[in-house]
């Protein structure tokens, strides 16, 4: 198998590809896999970027965070994709009912703000979760879960 290659965010045509998929989404999207409707999803690849740039979920403490750090960094910025119906973070759970447009537009937004800071802010910045990380596994982390998610609903 082939190691997969991700939209490079931090790029103009990697973000306009990425942007592209997410235009082909409608409110009536229906997912191939998982529990999640299309405006969950959308709520729930916004929750990493609120990790990042909002002061609105707990971080975890430093026990929990060398654990996830020991065992599900690499999972998380390592290029083998996600499998289907991955268990995930209690967080990252969206359960209630999400505006379409909203989320859409939220993570439009945050997409757009990750690429005009740029690479080099990304050296060797903070995740709540595993530490400094480069600007490739920022990169990966956040392209590999929207293209898991954007195949998930067919995009």
């Amino acid at each position: 198998m082939t190691t997969p290659t991700y939209a490079d965010l931090f790029s103009a045509s990697g973000l306009d590809a990425s942007l592209r998929r997410l235009e082909a989404l409608a409110p009536d999207t229906r997912a191939q896999w998982g529990k999640m409707d299309v405006a969950q999803m959308l709520a729930h690849l916004n929750v990493a970027y609120e990790m990042l740039y909002e002061d609105k979920h707990a971080r975890p403490n430093p026990v929990m965070r060398a654990l996830l750090r020991m065992f599900l960094k690499n999972k998380v910025v390592g290029p083998t994709p996600y499998p289907r119906s991955s268990p995930t973070a209690p967080q990252f759970k969206i359960a209630d009912r999400r505006d379409f447009a909203a989320e859409r537009g939220r993570l439009v937004a945050y997409m757009r703000r990750m690429h005009d800071e740029g690479r080099p802010r990304f050296e060797g910045r903070e995740s709540a979760s595993f530490g400094a990380l480069s600007a490739d596994e920022w990169n990966v982390m956040f392209s590999k879960h929207l293209d898991h998610h954007l195949r998930q609903f067919g995009a």
